[in-house]
């Protein structure tokens, strides 16, 4: 099992530890560049698409890295949308 259907099922379980940085090197697998353009971004970041444009938008949380619930909620029904998980 490759570390992106490692990653993929991870997230799919839901698990309550999910971290940011797990989230943006999966994302990172699947095309998706972060970009926190601009000083006022702030901790709102956004993933766009190499080729196709599809933004996710997600908040760094600070000071922690673990992600929230419905942000692991929200980051599987973009991905499923997109069909790629």
């Amino acid at each position: 099992m490759s570390k992106r259907d490692k990653l993929i099922d991870r997230l799919l379980n839901r698990p309550i530890d999910f971290e940011y940085d797990e989230a943006r090197r999966l994302l990172a697998k699947f095309g998706y560049k972060e970009d926190n353009r601009g000083h006022t971004s702030g901790s709102r970041v956004a993933f766009v698409h190499c080729e196709t444009g599809h933004i996710i938008r997600l908040h760094r949380l600070h000071p922690g890295n673990i992600l929230k619930k419905y942000q692991i909620e929200q980051l599987i029904e973009e991905l499923k949308n997109q069909g790629v998980v």
